[in-house]
């Protein structure tokens, strides 16, 4: 410092003084104008201006003849329908895309479906112009199903590495169209939807290499213990089977047929086919900005784009949260490389300070946003994601040690709304990102989704996990309810989820709410630190109302993290892994205090309320039970940990009950299985009366009652066991 000092000192010292004061005394240099461009749907011309505007492509090709000055496209009011995406690439640095004052401009991938003609059967039907293939239909802005049946039990369609039986029982092999459907399978945390290339007796085949890519022995589908592919031990059955005119029997539900170009749909009430407006997605992606920089979007909406690999050949081969796994052969890899991202409206490749804000995703057959190749120090935000087929955000990708021009670094996601993503592809997560650092996920609100919200990291058990680019990620203010949702049957997920090794990344201030909350089994957690997760803090953050833990650290190679500060409803296990510790954690709550009411209402894109827990009168409560299976006691259900269980033996009138220690008005009870779910056909007798519950239940079973009354007993119907993780009484 005191070296290059004395050198400026020198005689080089009067000739910068000289600079110094001849920059400062010269006329300031006058920065060029912005010049406003203007875009319409019906523009045309090379003018741009309010009074002649051109199209988003004239726009783009006068805005790259402006040398020297910033330019603001602006977009008129209407809708864009586009047969290709705008791109933006280096030539386009600098620009700003935004809506007009006032205006809502929608750029849309969507192919409108017209000339209905009505069946005998009410059906209605139209032809599909030549190149479109409807895998999705909106009808008036409402999404319509792609005409399903039941599931299919594993012992009828029994699913190997080359097909799948159970073509005769489920009268597949005499379908009309047998090719034109395919097989939705879900596997644990994974999806995939394969056609049927044939049927011969009772025996059918799939395309290729989706089929393949589906099966294990490939060595391309992740870690080598890996047991969720369509042939695995895991393998429950086909969720259904879609697409196949035999299956159109429910209002809402559409089927294409390839041969006869046609798609028929069966209208809800209310709906007047001569007047809907029908539109299928068709565009892949709608805008696309490669290698730009200080490029601006913002106040735009993108509907309707089309995600079109699930109905090739390809399929969709499902590996974890919407990516999949494409190709016929490939390199053997176990580091979470070779996979692909959905199709997505807003792609941004190798972009450096893009930003996308303010704008609206709707209606879309794939993703929303993808920022990938390397996009550093950008961001999406204030924007909403409302029914997509696919994830919302994916951020980053599967290589753990990129070349630092393909590293993402400083991105930006935050403040944005996400609802009813994954409709279609339920694997999918909300916001997804791969390998990367310096990531913020701040203050987003996302709710009703099949999976895991938010998901940072990749790489499984894989050695190269161990060290990779991640690092120096925040997860922090973020609002998550009603996620993992039961229904659409995704498993081993969490509200926040994590892979690899991330030091110095912190997971702070989120409330979540209702993650996998009425499950069937013991898999859905609210913060989960996966498969190698290292070096990474949990702390204030809300966390109620959870299906298995509140947070979960399961494994031996998961090292160094810290949770602590957080308020919870229940308890869990310690952390796993060498360094990992729990401290000053306040769980099994029944009432959140003021400081945790606070956390909660500032989180999410826009603040909002917190769901307050409910008092639990049988938590000072004594348990007994009619005999006991090895240490599993009474007491196990009352200890606010859904991870231990009370067991009785099997027998005849089994039952586990609760003194409140005196009459109390009692409304609802919270019954929670245990691991096994074995508590099944039972009925909750009170002082005054009794409910039956059929079936076994869930995590939990909700009873309401309006009984006053000193014991809440639960009494197996016939021969069986009592099994419970929890059983919570309110007032």
């Amino acid at each position: 410092m005191n070296r290059t000092v004395n050198v400026v000192r020198g005689t080089a010292a009067a000739a910068t003084a000289a600079f110094l004061a001849a920059l400062l005394t010269a006329p300031a240099a006058q920065a060029a104008p912005t010049r406003t461009l203007y875009a319409a749907p019906d523009g045309r011309g090379t003018s741009c201006t309010v009074s002649r505007p051109c199209t988003p492509e004239g726009a783009r090709a006068r805005a790259r003849t402006e040398k020297g000055r910033d330019v603001r496209v602006l977009l008129k009011d209407g809708t864009y329908r586009l047969d290709a995406p705008l791109k933006l690439g280096p030539d386009d640095s600098g620009t700003t895309w935004s809506a007009a004052p006032g205006a809502r401009p929608v750029l849309s991938g969507g192919q409108d479906i017209t000339g209905w003609h009505r069946n005998g059967d009410g059906t209605w039907s139209a032809d599909v112009p030549a190149g479109v293939t409807p895998r999705q239909l909106f009808v008036d802005g409402r999404r319509a199903t792609r005409a399903r049946g039941e599931a299919c039990a594993a012992s009828t369609c029994d699913a190997t590495a080359t097909g799948m039986t159970g073509a005769a029982a489920t009268a597949i092999a005499h379908w009309q169209r047998a090719t034109d459907a395919e097989a939705v399978i879900r596997v644990r945390w994974r999806n995939y939807h394969c056609r049927i290339a044939g049927v011969s007796g009772d025996t059918m085949t799939f395309v290729q290499p989706c089929w393949t890519n589906s099966a294990s022995g490939t060595e391309r589908t992740g870690p080598a213990w890996d047991s969720t592919a369509v042939d695995s031990t895991r393998y429950s059955g086909v969720a259904f089977f879609e697409n196949a005119p035999e299956l159109l029997d429910q209002p809402g539900e559409f089927v294409s047929d390839s041969q006869d170009r046609t798609v028929t749909y069966l209208p809800r009430k209310g709906e007047d086919m001569r007047r809907a407006r029908t539109v299928t997605p068709h565009t892949e992606q709608l805008l696309v900005v490669d290698g730009a920089h200080d490029v601006t979007v913002s106040g735009i909406g993108f509907a309707y784009a089309a995600y079109r690999q699930p109905g090739t050949d390809e399929g969709y081969a499902g590996t974890q949260a919407g990516l999949t796994l494409t190709g016929a052969t490939g390199p053997v890899d176990h580091a979470g490389r070779y996979y692909t991202k959905p199709a997505a409206a807003v792609t941004v490749r190798g972009g450096r300070h893009v930003r996308v804000d303010s704008s609206r995703f709707s209606h879309l057959g794939g993703a929303g946003a993808i920022l990938e190749a390397g996009t550093k120090d950008s961001s999406l935000t204030r924007s909403s994601f409302t029914d997509l087929s696919s994830g919302a955000v994916y951020v980053g990708d599967t290589e753990p040690m990129p070349e630092a021009s393909l590293a993402g670094k400083r991105n930006t996601v935050a403040y944005n709304t996400i609802s009813r993503s994954g409709v279609e592809y339920t694997d999918s997560v909300g916001i997804w990102a791969g390998y990367e650092a310096g990531l913020r996920v701040d203050h987003n609100s996302l709710d009703h989704l099949p999976y895991s919200a938010i998901s940072v990291g990749w790489g499984w058990n894989q050695p190269e996990a161990q060290k990779s680019v991640l690092r120096d990620n925040k997860v922090t203010g973020n609002r998550i309810t009603d996620v993992m949702e039961v229904a659409q049957q995704q498993h081993d997920g969490g509200a926040i989820y994590t892979q690899g090794a991330q030091p110095a990344t912190v997971l702070s201030g989120n409330y979540i709410n209702r993650s996998a909350y009425g499950n069937t089994e013991r898999d859905g957690n609210g913060i989960y630190l996966d498969e190698q997760s290292s070096h990474i803090t949990v702390e204030r953050n809300v966390i109620t109302r959870i299906g298995y833990k509140w947070v979960s650290n399961w494994a031996d190679y998961g090292i160094q993290n810290t949770a602590r500060g957080n308020w919870t409803d229940t308890a869990a296990p310690a952390l796993g892994g060498t360094g990992s510790v729990m401290t000053d954690n306040l769980t099994g709550l029944d009432r959140l205090p003021a400081e945790a009411l606070a956390v909660a209402a500032r989180a999410g894109a826009h603040g909002g309320p917190c769901e307050q827990l409910r008092t639990d009168l049988a938590r000072t409560g004594t348990a007994t039970q009619s005999s006991t299976d090895g240490t599993a006691t009474a007491a196990l259900a009352l200890d606010a940990d859904t991870n231990t269980d009370t067991r009785t033996l099997s027998e005849a009138g089994a039952w586990w009950q609760a003194d409140l220690g005196a009459v109390r008005h009692v409304r609802q009870v919270e019954i929670w299985n245990d691991a096994s779910a074995t508590t099944a056909d039972f009925d909750v007798v009170t002082d005054d009366g009794s409910v039956h519950v059929s079936g076994k239940a869930l995590r939990p079973t909700l009873v309401n009652l309006d009984s006053r009354t000193r014991t809440v007993r639960i009494v197996t119907s016939g021969t069986g066991r009592v099994a419970l993780s929890q059983v919570l009484v309110h007032p």
